[in-house]
């Protein structure tokens, strides 16, 4: 019988300046973007070549876009195209009552971290995971390795689109542990299968009006 490889997930000295700048420059681009990606590329100096290469060719690509096309742009990708989700336990969970309990378990971790959420913010969006790794890099990183396999699904979902935000996860990506052999194949389970579906359970959280449909054929 095959042993499941358990990876402990390390953390860096940089990891929470990494992941606070993704998680800025994946926040919906306001009046303060610039003064984000102006951040982003100050922090992208002292990073791993690998984590602030895709990084500094994101700010490159928005600063010389007009906001409101990047605004526009922003909407396209994550409130249109279901295959990019933001909201990680989708990816685990689908629309089941266990998703509600990821969701539940999420603002816990939060909470006894002494770390509060604003009222209009989900626990599970990728902005929202990476602010909190920020803050607390242990338990952030054991959180974004949970959902590895759901982060690149995203991933690749956003390469395949051509979207500049791609180049943020390919940062976040950078910062997590290599897939392993378990990784891989639940990629590969949820490019060919999509997440499990049953349309209950989900309260106290609403769900996204959009969710994604799987991504056609498996990773490269």
């Amino acid at each position: 019988m095959k042993r499941k490889t358990t990876r402990t997930a390390r953390t860096e000295s940089w990891h929470p300046h990494a992941w606070q700048a993704q998680s800025l420059l994946l926040a919906y681009p306001d009046e303060r973007f610039a003064q984000r990606l102006a951040l982003a590329d100050r922090v992208a100096a002292a990073l791993p070549d690998s984590v602030a290469r895709p990084l500094v060719r994101f700010t490159a690509h928005a600063e010389q876009t007009a906001p409101a096309d990047l605004a526009a742009a922003y909407v396209a990708t994550f409130d249109h195209r279901k295959r990019c989700c933001p909201y990680l336990t989708y990816y685990a969970y689908g629309d089941t009552r266990k998703r509600g309990i990821g969701l539940l378990r999420l603002k816990q971790t939060y909470a006894a971290a002494g770390w509060r959420l604003g009222d209009d913010e989900l626990p599970d969006h990728l902005a929202v995971v990476l602010e909190f790794a920020a803050t607390d890099p242990a338990a952030g990183a054991r959180l974004l390795t949970e959902h590895r396999a759901g982060l690149e699904l995203l991933r690749l979902a956003l390469n395949d689109d051509g979207s500049p935000w791609a180049q943020v996860l390919d940062s976040v990506s950078a910062t997590l542990p290599a897939l392993a052999g378990d990784d891989r194949q639940a990629v590969m389970r949820l490019a060919a299968q999509g997440p499990p579906e049953e349309q209950v359970g989900l309260d106290p959280y609403a769900s996204p009006v959009f969710l994604p449909d799987p991504v056609v054929g498996g990773p490269r």
